[in-house]
C-alpha cells in the first residue's frame, strides 16, 4: 500500500529470477480473428471469425519470470482488426507486421514470431468444365530478430486423391492371368486415399509468391484433384484420371519438389522448404506419411 492509502499492484511478470532458464517461445495460440486480403486490386480472401487462427510468441530471458501476454492480444487486435477495414496483401505480410510490433512492446525479447492459418476458397473447374469454389488452407508466418533479420513463411494445405500403385499391379497381374496381355495399357482398379499435402516456403521479406500458384503446383502432384461436388460424368473422369496416374504418398512429395524447382528457378538457395504428405488409407486402419525438409540449394545439387 502506498503512502496515500492506495493499493499498488505488483508486476509479477517483471520479477527477476536468479536461477531461471531462457525460454524459446512464450505467447498465445489459437486466437481467432477475421482478416481480409486484397491482391492485385481484388479481395480474394475473407476469413470469417472462426476461419483464421493466429499464434504469436516471443522468447523470454532467463532472468525474467513471465511474458506480458496481454500485449500480444493488444497487438493482434490492433493490427488484425485494421486489416478488416484496410485489407492487407497477404497473411504473411500481416504476420510480419505483428512480429515487428512484438519486438517493440516486449523490450526484453530478442525474437518475435507469428503464425496465421486461414480458410481459403479458390475458383476451379471440374473435368467437364463446371465452375466451382474449392476449399484450401493458407498458412503465413514471420520471424523477426532484434538484430534486424526477418524471414516470412507462406504455405498451403491441399486435399487431393491418390490411387495405390502396389494394389493396382497386384490386380493387374491377377487379371492378366485370366484375360491376357491386352490389359497392360488399361487403367486398373486400385484402392484410393484422400491425400492431404502441405507445402511451406520460408523466404526473405522482399520476395512475393502467390498462394494460388502453390495450390496448383500441389494439386498437379496428386493422382487427381478432388472436388466438392461431382455429377456422374465428372465423377467418372476423376476416378479414371486417378487410376491412370497411380502414386504412393512418397511420390506426391517427390513430385511437389520437382515442380517446385521447375516453377521457381530464381528463388534463393537458402529458401527453406517443407513438403508433407499424408494419405488417409481406405483399406488400412492407419495412414501413410512422407515428408522432406530441405532448402532449394540442397535440392539443386
Amino acid at each position: 500500500m502506498t503512502a496515500g492509502g492506495t493499493i499498488s499492484i505488483c508486476d509479477v511478470q517483471n520479477r527477476r529470477l536468479e536461477k531461471g532458464f531462457k525460454l524459446t517461445r512464450v505467447g498465445v495460440t489459437g486466437v481467432k480473428k477475421p482478416i481480409r486480403i486484397k491482391r492485385n486490386g481484388n479481395i480474394e480472401l475473407i476469413c470469417e471469425t472462426l476461419g483464421c487462427d493466429i499464434d504469436v510468441f516471443v522468447d523470454l530471458p532467463s532472468d525474467q519470470k513471465g511474458s506480458h501476454l496481454s500485449r500480444n492480444l493488444e497487438i493482434i487486435r490492433e493490427i488484425v482488426d485494421d486489416s478488416v477495414r484496410e485489407p492487407v496483401s497477404g497473411v504473411e505480410d500481416l504476420a510480419i507486421a505483428i512480429c515487428r510490433e512484438l519486438l517493440k512492446r516486449h523490450e526484453y525479447a530478442s525474437v518475435g514470431e507469428a503464425h496465421i492459418s486461414a480458410n481459403y476458397f479458390k475458383e476451379s473447374r471440374t473435368p467437364d468444365g463446371k465452375e466451382t469454389l474449392e476449399f484450401y488452407r493458407l498458412m503465413g508466418g514471420a520471424l523477426a530478430r532484434r538484430n534486424g533479420e526477418l524471414t516470412k513463411t507462406i504455405g498451403v494445405e491441399v486435399t487431393g486423391m491418390t490411387a495405390c500403385p502396389c494394389a493396382m499391379e497386384s490386380i493387374r497381374s491377377s487379371l492378366m492371368e485370366k484375360l491376357g496381355e491386352e490389359l497392360m495399357d488399361v487403367p486398373i482398379i486400385s484402392h484410393n486415399q484422400r491425400n492431404i499435402c502441405t507445402l511451406m516456403l520460408t523466404l526473405p521479406e522482399n520476395i512475393t509468391i502467390e498462394a494460388n500458384d502453390l495450390i496448383d503446383l500441389v494439386e498437379d502432384s496428386f493422382s487427381s484433384p478432388t472436388y466438392e461436388i461431382l455429377k456422374r460424368s465428372d465423377e467418372a473422369a476423376v476416378v479414371v484420371n486417378a487410376h491412370k496416374n497411380p502414386k504412393f504418398v512418397e511420390d506426391v512429395v517427390r513430385d511437389v519438389l520437382t515442380r517446385l524447382l521447375l516453377r521457381y528457378p530464381d528463388l534463393p538457395d537458402d529458401t527453406s522448404v517443407v513438403v508433407r504428405s499424408e494419405s488417409e488409407e481406405s483399406i488400412h486402419k492407419h495412414n501413410a506419411f512422407a515428408e522432406r525438409i530441405t532448402t532449394l540449394g540442397e535440392l539443386r545439387l
